[in-house]
């Protein structure tokens, strides 16, 4: 890994620079950068996979993101120390997105993007110690948060998820780990699903960043 330009990506034989270094900091070229993911994205989910013009905005939003470009979070009202929650309706993307766009930032620590299903299951089998596993200080993004059904481990439920957003949540006060997630899902939805009391932790752990609601399903 290229800590010392990691704004310059080697793919292959083919070098991806996505900025130029002055003045002791990274200044990025947004259209660089998309050049870079549209390869990248098509190397990761096949040759159909394409950059759409009516998602620059969504990308310029979560590139400023992860570039930590303080100025332009500021104008835009994204808090860089909260994590990223991108909703959306179902094939807009979103997924397909979270897995790309940290790519774009070889030097920081990667996360994990896990679906929030898959963790209710692991929970169903071997009980709370998931809960525990979660709410570690490793760096995750929970894939369609809110679709997953209750847990249910020796007879008792237990609103999984909902529970690990709690830790996460103590988690970011200690040691500002952020947490990222995706989900089809509005506010109400959300809290419907998971009480008023997680609602009220996901407004201070996430920046929310939504797809227009007519966003054309990617996968068709």
């Amino acid at each position: 890994m290229n800590n010392i330009q990691p704004h310059i990506i080697q793919e292959g034989s083919v070098q991806y620079r996505l900025g130029e270094f002055k003045d002791n900091s990274i200044s990025y070229d947004f259209k660089k950068i998309l050049i870079y993911l549209d390869f990248k994205g098509k190397l990761l989910f096949g040759k159909k996979f394409k950059i759409y013009e009516e998602d620059e905005v969504i990308l310029y939003k979560l590139c400023v993101y992860f570039i930590r470009d303080f100025e332009a979070c500021k104008k835009l009202e994204i808090n860089p120390n909260k994590g990223i929650l991108l909703s959306g309706p179902v094939g807009c993307g979103k997924t397909s997105l979270m897995k790309l766009l940290r790519h774009i930032v070889p030097h920081i620590k990667p996360y994990e993007v896990i679906p929030a299903r898959n963790i209710t299951f692991t929970f169903n089998n071997i009980g709370y110690k998931t809960i525990e596993e979660y709410g570690n200080s490793s760096f995750y993004c929970f894939d369609d948060l809110g679709v997953e059904t209750t847990g249910r481990h020796f007879g008792k439920d237990c609103n999984v998820m909902g529970e690990i957003l709690l830790s996460r949540y103590d988690l970011f006060l200690k040691s500002n780990i952020k947490t990222h997630a995706t989900t089809n899902l509005n506010a109400q939805e959300l809290e419907d699903k998971y009480g008023n009391r997680v609602r009220s932790r996901m407004r201070q752990l996430f920046n929310l960043i939504a797809f227009d609601k007519k966003s054309v399903d990617k996968r068709n």
